[in-house]
């Protein structure tokens, strides 16, 4: 919690450093960017770090190994599809067909999803160390790498941004900071050294529980990113980059917390399924309440507060996005539920995830 708490005031201390160098029309089209790699990867999600998790073959190599090989080319194909919508939005802006002052008509987008989707690449090479450290409740190596991580692309963003104020610093700082994760799962992290191998059995139950996180994962996509389709659309760059801040602050609290019941809580109730079955409902109700208190708590003062909170962060370029805080912060109402959804990874029954989308 510590760890996760730390990566969060920092990726908050980093926006707020970068909001002084550059202008929120950046931020819209830098949001935009951002969601067509997260909407890609979501529409071709199978599960594989879960699954290692939940698996009892989550500490077997070429288990590993197999989950790696279809990681390495799914971030590959992940990229290509980038490349296809940049190449799309490129020729329907030339041709007209985009709203003038939408951030899809924004000239620099094209080439900053081109470029910033190469992450995915990148990411796909990550090593299953990471997963297997879950699995293991070894949580500080990972929180080292991300806090290194972050501060090694926030160095970058800030000496991009005093060069040239544009939004390749923030292109360039993400791409730099996945570059630093990957490079350090399989270096910095101990646990079996991935190779290029792969085992039909193993591809076979990752197919079988990945099918229905790909399910659950496209039924999701338009609930969390509806909203960033539509703006983009219909409000000027600016607006989206206002827009973009109000959900930084959200998913710095409701994000970091999710992903902590990820990384924390499905491991834990997934040894529980394996060791002691009779104790899930206890445990779940001991995990839950703590978080349900917090988030109740933190939506009733974002929603009093936000504009507040806002305008002592940010300058008054950004004020727009305290009244957005406000009524953002009611989604922490339903990411409380999150850990319901853990417990149906863990019991490996992913499908009920579908049910709920």
């Amino acid at each position: 919690m510590a760890g996760y708490g730390f990566v969060q005031v920092g990726r908050l201390g980093g926006n707020l450093v970068m909001t002084r160098l550059l202008v929120p029309e950046m931020f819209g089209v830098m949001a935009i960017a951002t969601m067509v790699t997260v909407i890609l990867a979501l529409l071709s999600d199978i599960g594989l770090r879960t699954h290692i998790v939940q698996s009892r073959r989550g500490d077997d190599p070429l288990f590993l190994d197999t989950a790696w090989v279809v990681q390495i080319f799914r971030g590959f194909a992940l990229w290509l599809a980038a490349l296809g919508i940049s190449m799309a939005l490129h020729l329907a802006n030339a041709e007209g067909m985009l709203p003038a002052k939408s951030v899809y008509a924004s000239p620099e987008l094209p080439l900053a999803i081109a470029i910033s989707s190469f992450s995915a690449v990148i990411s796909g090479f990550q090593s299953t160390k990471w997963a297997t450290a879950s699995r293991h409740f070894d949580q500080k190596r990972i929180m080292q790498i991300e806090l290194i991580a972050q501060l090694v692309a926030l160095a970058v963003m800030v000496v991009i941004a005093l060069a040239s104020r544009s939004i390749w610093a923030l292109i360039a700082g993400g791409l730099v900071g996945w570059l630093t994760t990957t490079v350090l799962s399989h270096t910095w992290m101990k646990g079996y050294q991935n190779r290029f191998r792969w085992e039909k059995n193993a591809l076979n139950e990752l197919i079988d529980f990945g099918k229905w996180i790909f399910l659950s994962s496209v039924l999701s996509v338009l609930a969390g990113n509806g909203d960033l389709l539509l703006l983009g659309a219909f409000v000027e760059a600016d607006v989206m980059g206002l827009y973009a801040i109000a959900i930084l602050i959200v998913g710095a609290i409701g994000g970091g917390l999710g992903r902590l019941f990820a990384a924390v809580f499905l491991p834990a109730l997934s040894a529980v399924v394996r060791d002691d079955p009779s104790q899930l409902r206890d445990v779940y109700y001991k995990l839950r309440v703590p978080f349900d208190l917090l988030l109740l708590f933190l939506a009733g003062l974002l929603f009093a507060d936000g504009k507040i909170f806002v305008d002592l962060l940010y300058d008054s370029r950004y004020s727009g996005a305290g009244d957005m805080l406000r009524i953002l912060a009611l989604s922490f109402f339903a990411i409380r539920y999150q850990v319901a959804k853990q417990v149906y990874l863990a019991v490996g029954m992913p499908q009920y995830l579908v049910a709920i989308h």
